[in-house]
């Protein structure tokens, strides 16, 4: 396969990237975030350390880890992973759930990086997200491909197809990993579904049988579990408009809204699982299964492993037990955890910007966003 057959959506290569510097640093908003980043360092220096980035890779150790190492340090409480189920020798594509538009792959980046790997992975972001030029030169930048939205049906099917084709290339022609969410968009009330959808794109690329396919990506189901998720009360604002508003759609600044919220928001303890790798268990199914079924089947089981390796906080079983009114899970916090977490709730509910609010439904929002996990994690145990 020829790279250039997926200019369109690819990261960009090692050789394009001092063009591609010069253009940032010539943009205006890009050269106001820098100023915001790194107060009082004068762009040339910037601009310098961008050049001495000779890979993509390169740039994500030298810009994004110290960004993300000194987030942490501000917006959590710390962050673990356990990857003991994998061999971090070996390329992998990463099904995870989706509760931040930026965070979930990036924090995974800088977790790989921390247990040895020598990589990453290239990440599939929706252009949705990318209406500025400057900010698809940076996701382009940092190993980013891109899902194309919006297309009609011809065009989608076109556009599938290639996607699938640069991720089976991505994991068996570069040697890297791949990261995606297990739907398109984030699940607003944490009820994390893979869907169907995104399994038969990735089947329409490689080469054999749909179950050969999808083996030669070797799946890793990974669970992303945040203590509090600081876009709660934006996701809540955002159901109250679907319910009351005909035809509401999002405004082009609310994914900025929702980016900057999530990035800078408490985020609380932050935990990262890994599955073992699906190819065992998919050898197992038998090759005439007809491929509705088939599709179905591969999808509850990466769900599966993924409710699995949650890990749930006395904030999750507190909101399980406001929402149904009993203390049937009292046993997992104290009193403290649970004032602290009604506080918690009081306080988001008050950021919300509605002319309306319904107080009621969007207090059992936002307790479902947070009792969801347990309830999945429950019916799998």
């Amino acid at each position: 396969m020829d790279i250039h057959q997926f200019d369109a959506i690819r990261p960009f290569e090692p050789e394009e990237l001092p063009e591609v510097f010069d253009r940032l640093l010539q943009n205006e908003q890009f050269c106001q975030v820098l100023a915001y980043l790194y107060p009082g360092v004068p762009v040339e220096m910037i601009g310098q350390k961008m050049h001495q980035c000779r890979t993509n890779l390169e740039f994500q150790k030298a810009f994004c880890y110290d960004f993300l190492h000194n987030l942490l340090a501000k917006a959590s409480l710390g962050i673990d992973f356990d990857c003991q189920n994998i061999d971090l020798k070996r390329r992998y594509t990463f099904v995870s759930n989706h509760r931040d538009i930026v965070l979930d792959s990036a924090l995974l980046h800088k977790l790989l990086f921390d247990a040895g790997c020598d990589t990453t992975t290239e990440i599939a972001i929706g252009d949705n997200l990318l209406k500025l030029p400057w900010v698809k030169d940076i996701v382009r930048i940092n190993k980013s491909f891109i899902v194309e939205r919006s297309l009609s049906m011809r065009q989608m099917l076109v556009s599938s197809k290639r996607l699938s084709d640069y991720m089976h290339f991505v994991i068996n022609e570069k040697h890297d990993n791949v990261w995606i969410a297990q739907r398109e968009g984030r699940a607003k009330d944490s009820n994390d579904r893979t869907q169907e959808a995104i399994l038969k794109m990735m089947t329409m690329g490689g080469e054999g049988s749909v179950k050969q396919r999808l083996l030669s990506l070797h799946i890793v189901p990974l669970a992303i579990s945040y203590e509090f998720d600081p876009c709660d009360f934006l996701k809540a604002q955002e159901f109250q408009l679907r319910r009351d508003v005909e035809g509401w759609k999002k405004g082009p600044m609310d994914d900025v809204i929702s980016m900057q919220t999530g990035i800078m928001g408490f985020k609380g303890h932050i935990h990262y699982h890994c599955a073992p790798c699906i190819d065992e268990w998919l050898e197992q199914l038998p090759d005439d299964m007809p491929k509705a079924d088939f599709y179905k089947a591969v999808a509850e089981h990466i769900d599966h492993d993924i409710w699995r390796g949650y890990r749930l906080y006395p904030s999750n079983y507190v909101a399980l037990d406001l929402l149904e009114g009993t203390n049937a899970h009292a046993d997992r916090y104290t009193d403290e955890d649970r004032q602290r977490f009604e506080a918690y709730l009081q306080g988001q509910m008050a950021k919300i910007q509605l002319p309306n609010p319904d107080a009621g439904f969007l207090r059992e929002r936002m307790l479902t966003m947070y009792a969801n996990p347990v309830r999945n994690q429950l019916s799998v145990l």
